[in-house]
């Protein structure tokens, strides 16, 4: 559904939840679609979308059902892994805490079962091993515009591939994950506390009946 002068399209960018880290991202995403020459919106209301082009589902905690879908031509997702491994929750989170620092970043279309549609695009993230929660999603978000722009400015000659290979999945982490084993050592609590969001979820430990919390930030160099 181009519109407008030849190659315009209409572009949505969804962000379901007001207060994600990814907002500023989202922004920056909708400024540099613009100034592809597209027509762009961010919205944070599914119900809200309308017909278009693209959609991006940016960061977004509920699925979306394929009544709205099917008002764009493509509906795309960054995903942190390599799929159709790690699907569901907080890849990026669940991989650190993994030992890894080499992780998959995904684009794919976004289809009824979770994290199961065609794959476009993969990129691959390198850490060092002392990033903190707030530099991990920086390294996030950039990757996710630049996935989103390479779709842009490719289509329509794009083909997707099928997912190939055995399928798994990540819970949806809650408060309790961040809890700390007092008992070991920080080297080995150190990548429990990379990913804790020293605001909305911190890392804390039990001892003598009581809790604590910890919260950990780079000094600087």
């Amino acid at each position: 559904m181009q519109d407008g002068k030849e190659g315009t399209m209409k572009i949505t960018l969804l962000l379901d939840n007001l207060n994600s880290w990814m907002f500023p991202y989202a922004k920056t995403l909708l400024l540099k679609v613009r100034e592809l020459g597209h027509k762009a919106v961010l919205i944070h209301d599914a119900d809200k979308i309308k017909r278009g082009d693209l959609a991006f589902f940016l960061s977004c905690e509920k699925i979306i059902p394929k009544s709205i879908r099917d008002r764009n031509a493509h509906n795309l997702v960054v995903h942190e892994s390599d799929l159709p491994k790690g699907k569901g929750w907080s890849p990026l989170t669940w991989q650190i805490l993994e030992g890894k620092n080499e992780i998959p970043i995904t684009l794919f279309e976004a289809e009824d079962a979770v994290d199961s549609g065609d794959i476009y695009f993969q990129d691959m993230t390198h850490f060092g091993g002392s990033e903190l929660v707030d530099e991990l999603r920086r390294v996030q978000g950039e990757i996710t515009i630049e996935l989103a722009l390479k779709f842009i400015e490719q289509y329509p000659n794009i083909r997707g591939k099928k997912q190939d290979g055995k399928e798994t999945f990540y819970p949806r982490r809650r408060p309790e994950d961040s809890e700390l084993n007092p008992n070991l050592s920080l080297v080995k609590l150190f990548n429990q506390l990379r990913v804790a969001d020293n605001e909305r979820y911190p890392a804390f430990f039990k001892h003598r009946g009581k809790k604590y919390f910890l919260r950990i930030w780079k000094a600087e160099e």
